[in-house]
């Protein structure tokens, strides 16, 4: 029975991790859009879908679309510095989630940039130059794994199972369901 309690807890904090470090790419586009004087007509934020933020107005592009990546960043990083200074005996679930936040949103700038996709063709339109758009890649993604590397062995953790504790893992599976209804309940379609 330890063993799905591990499955269930590392998927549900995967997933969690997906969904939120989404929410947290387009909070910054909105606060970058906020910030510069830019309208949002919606933001979808559907657990089936890739997120986006949609703008009736945007009068600085560069600074909207860097938002994004930035915060994304930005805040679970603090998150993580904020929630180990206090001390508290989970952290290693913050550490994970920053070093996913910061994985992810690099392999999406330096990926993107070879096809100008999503965030990076505005990137491309608005002068940022590719090698701008791989060092940020190369910076977060190395700081990613830096951080997991941090949090010890994989496989030492794989095999001990009982490190997660049933509590544990149903823990995670409800905040992944709340997070998923309220995703669905509140995402523009």
């Amino acid at each position: 029975m330890n063993r799905f309690y591990q499955i269930l807890f590392c998927l549900s904090l995967a997933l969690i991790s997906w969904l939120a470090m989404m929410g947290i790419h387009e909070l910054g586009h909105v606060i970058g859009a906020i910030l510069t004087g830019g309208s949002v007509s919606q933001v979808v934020l559907h657990p089936l879908a890739i997120s986006r933020t949609d703008l009736t107005e945007n009068p600085c592009p560069a600074i909207v679309v860097w938002a994004g990546p930035l915060l994304g960043v930005l805040i679970p990083l603090t998150l993580h510095f904020v929630v180990r200074g206090l001390g508290w005996s989970q952290f290693g679930i913050f550490q994970f989630f920053a070093g996913f936040c910061l994985i992810a949103n690099g392999a999406y700038i330096a990926g993107g940039s070879w096809e100008g996709i999503g965030d990076c063709g505005v990137m491309l339109h608005s002068g940022t130059p590719l090698w701008v758009m791989w060092l940020f890649g190369l910076l977060t993604i190395s700081a990613g794994f830096f951080l997991w590397h941090q949090l010890g062995s994989f496989q030492e953790w794989i095999q001990k199972p009982e490190r997660i504790s049933a509590q544990s893992a149903w823990t995670i599976f409800v905040l992944l369901i709340s997070l998923i209804v309220l995703m669905e309940l509140f995402s523009a379609r």
